[in-house]
């Protein structure tokens, strides 16, 4: 195997899309997108997709390539990544892939996780929990039952709640105890490079990030959305409390403050679950990218 995927992952906010575009540039390559909130068409503001001239200075794949109105999951888009990246791989040695969802990059990188099958009902059931009680029922139960992936999902994405939550219920099993279970073997090599900060400072990123896409015009995205707010892709930081502002629950002030609180608890959830990966070579975001183009040429042989 003399092809390798490098991939890029960190806290939002940290300085990927640049580390990945420089990284495409030394390697003369593509870049495959992993940032799940980045897939739909119409979300474009919030999810802070690559600006034009990123996108120009680097050929990107699944960026903005679905409409918010199609069904997309982690499973599709392993099939679907790992397909690109066999046509990539007839042309370039290197292929660079960037997000920030842990879960759809170890998909690319290890295959799935297998579960067993489990009674709709309960599905059925935990959906009509939500409805009735909010996520926080959820949230609490899943503390409950598995607190290890507790600590590592998004407690703010209500489809991966039920997923997680149904597994628990309908086998008495913890939704951790299945995962890492069974790990494909691919025919790339790869290597992970993570970006990081002290949590102060990608606090302040964040922050600055939120003020920055609210110049940018993400009222204005998300007031275009509003009809279709009960798809599952808009719920998600930054679309959410925007909603609950344009329905009279937050005034503008608080929403924003609520998008920036949201998106740290976000980004310390990603640290959580990257901070488990001993395999990750981490790299200080002010670090010199040549630095870590350097390390990449000492540990793969291209």
């Amino acid at each position: 195997m003399n092809k390798t995927l490098i991939a890029v992952v960190g806290p939002t906010a940290i300085g990927k899309t640049v580390l990945g575009i420089k990284l495409a540039k030394q390697f003369n390559t593509e870049i495959i997108s992993a940032d799940s909130r980045q897939f739909f068409k119409e979300m474009k503001i919030g999810t802070a997709v690559p600006n034009n001239e990123e996108l120009a200075a680097a050929k990107h794949h699944f960026i903005q390539h679905i409409s918010i109105e199609k069904e997309y999951n982690v499973g599709l888009f392993e099939k679907e990544a790992i397909s690109k990246l066999d046509d990539l791989f007839k042309v370039h040695d290197v292929v660079i892939m960037v997000g920030g969802s842990g879960l759809y990059v170890d998909a690319v990188l290890n295959g799935l996780d297998r579960f067993p099958d489990v009674n709709s009902q309960i599905r059925e059931d935990l959906i009509l929990q939500v409805e009735n009680n909010g996520i926080e029922s959820l949230q609490n139960l899943l503390k409950d039952l598995d607190p290890i992936h507790y600590n590592k999902i998004d407690l703010d994405n209500k489809q991966r709640l039920i997923r997680a939550l149904e597994i628990c219920i309908g086998t008495g099993n913890p939704y951790s105890s299945y995962l890492a279970k069974n790990t494909v073997k691919r025919n790339f090599n790869f290597i992970k490079i993570g970006l990081t900060a002290e949590r102060q400072l990608i606090y302040d990123r964040i922050n600055l990030r939120v003020d920055l896409m609210m110049q940018n015009g993400l009222l204005e995205e998300v007031r275009y959305l509003q009809h279709k707010k009960h798809l599952n892709a808009l719920q998600t930081v930054g679309y959410r409390e925007l909603f609950s502002y344009f329905d009279g629950v937050y005034d503008l002030k608080t929403a924003i403050e609520e998008i920036k609180k949201n998106t740290r608890r976000f980004a310390k959830r990603q640290l959580t679950w990257y901070r488990k990966d001993e395999s990750i070579i981490w790299f200080d975001h002010e670090i010199p990218s040549q630095e870590i183009i350097t390390t990449i040429k000492e540990r793969v042989s291209f």
